[in-house]
């Protein structure tokens, strides 16, 4: 049993920052995969960005050069930090993660740019 909570939406204006974060509880030990994932109104679910348990990062083509994903092992914690937003960034935003032997998702956060 695994939990991903996701935390740090809200409101900004276009050209600010936010820092998304992602807290995992439960049978966490063998996590091979987390990333985050978004989702806006009539669009498909998308990658935004995903790290290894090497930490090997990739990022979708959007958020290339401005967000930046990274983890606190030790405080089980999963974070993307979003810098110059735009407002076609505005999505609910999931955690992901592949922990052995299942796949398991956040409730989601909603981010908002205004122009």
């Amino acid at each position: 049993q695994v939990q991903l909570v996701e935390s740090g939406g809200g409101l900004v204006q276009a050209g600010g920052s936010l820092r998304l974060s992602c807290a995992a509880s439960g049978s966490i030990f063998s996590i091979a995969v987390m990333g985050w994932y978004r989702q806006a109104p009539g669009k498909q679910r998308e990658l935004v960005a995903g790290i290894t348990r090497g930490s090997s990062t990739n990022y979708a083509d959007a958020g290339k050069g401005r967000f930046t994903i990274s983890t606190d092992n030790a405080k089980n914690t999963m974070y993307l930090q979003m810098n110059s937003l735009k407002p076609e960034d505005t999505a609910v935003y999931y955690c992901y993660a592949y922990i052995l032997p299942g796949e398991y998702w956040g409730q989601g956060t909603q981010v908002t740019v205004s122009s």
